[in-house]
């Protein structure tokens, strides 16, 4: 079994009780058949509490006032506690740890959608290396039968391309994000058309161009398609309805010459100061990293490559004008806190929402037609 995993997986650490943000509240955490078999046998008092606290229909811990009915007014969690770690469900053991499974090939990954995880992220000041090992102990088990070797070779090496020009990149703007996009588009072309031999061709191509040309932005009504879009999806936590009516009260409400003021004095905002410049940068360069690297190969299992890629580039795009609006707000200024809390406020509600996620690249198929 090959691994793959960001240089900094392994540094993620739980800080429990001290998060801002807990991971136990807000939405649905479903616990796997080994862990409901161990909660069925556990004894005494707690085990009762257990039982009575696990929807057995839904696989899956009750809720009050949204927050999981084993965390406690301190933010620890009871099984953990009562317990120890090695009871925890797999979904609590693993998060925000995320990993994606191909044939041979498991990629590790953190979730932008943990504060902690996303700050650790976003604040990474250059490349991010990925390490490659493997574990000939280990074998394959899952069933893999229809897997597409080739396409996702394909893949990888196109996400690979899209990384190398991503950390070469001057700055991550406009020009790169619609880079990525022609490529994907032609890749799609290729599936659509089932010459999945010239895939190869196109990446060379595409290796042979400049990626930092300057390039038309997307337009007013594309952004207010796009948020429109993103707010019709299912809403797992009621906060996010007041992220999104900021940004429709703030950006949109005004129409396209007000949007562009303020796009203008924002990009004189962030060209005023070096550091913060750079430090805007870094944090669209992180975000693309984590989306290219997180789901991007994905459409070996659908063939929507067109719509893996759309959806990265669209959530980097969306999360950015969350920063426009913020900077808005706080009286043109923005923090790093800023960028980490608005980048895991978006992961959360698209990340954790099969439904959102669909919803999203159909969309996108639908966009690329």
């Amino acid at each position: 079994m090959q691994y793959c995993k960001p240089v900094y997986f392994d540094d993620f650490s739980c800080v429990a009780g001290a998060c801002p943000d807990t991971c136990c509240a807000g939405w649905q955490i479903v616990i796997d058949e080994d862990s409901l078999e161990k909660y069925g046998e556990v004894e005494g008092s707690f085990g009762n509490r257990l039982r009575n606290s696990i929807d057995w229909m839904e696989g899956c811990f009750y809720q009050y006032d949204r927050r999981c009915a084993f965390l406690n007014e301190a933010d620890l969690c009871d099984i953990y506690s009562e317990l120890g770690p090695e009871a925890l469900c797999d979904t609590c053991r693993l998060y925000p740890r995320h990993v994606e499974e191909y044939e041979g090939v498991r990629e590790w990954s953190i979730s932008l959608s943990c504060p902690i995880a996303a700050r650790m992220l976003l604040t990474w000041q250059r490349e991010v290396p990925l390490l490659e090992y493997e574990d000939e102990e280990e074998e394959d088990l899952d069933d893999f039968e229809d897997f597409d070797i080739m396409l996702y070779t394909q893949l990888v090496e196109a996400r690979k391309l899209c990384l190398e020009r991503l950390w070469e990149a001057d700055f991550a703007g406009e020009s790169y994000m619609t880079m990525v996009l022609s490529l994907c588009e032609e890749m799609q072309r290729c599936v659509e058309e089932g010459e999945y031999f010239r895939i190869e061709e196109v990446i060379a191509d595409f290796r042979g161009r400049s990626w930092n040309e300057m390039e038309e932005a997307e337009s007013f009504s594309q952004k207010q398609e796009l948020f429109k879009l993103i707010r019709g999806l299912e809403r797992l936590r009621p906060e996010w309805d007041e992220v999104l009516s900021q940004i429709e009260e703030l950006l949109y409400s005004g129409g396209e010459e007000a949007y562009g003021e303020h796009r203008a004095t924002f990009e004189e905002y962030l060209e005023a100061d070096r550091v913060r410049a750079a430090e805007y940068e870094n944090v669209t360069k992180q975000l693309l990293f984590f989306f290219l690297y997180t789901y991007f190969c994905g459409a070996v299992y659908d063939d929507w490559i067109y719509s893996k890629g759309a959806l990265c580039v669209e959530s980097v795009r969306f999360i950015r004008e969350l920063f426009l609006a913020r900077w808005i707000a706080a009286g043109k200024e923005l923090t790093m806190e800023d960028y980490v809390e608005l980048s895991y406020r978006y992961a959360r509600e698209i990340e954790h929402s099969d439904e959102n996620l669909n919803e999203l690249e159909e969309n996108f198929i639908k966009k690329s037609n």
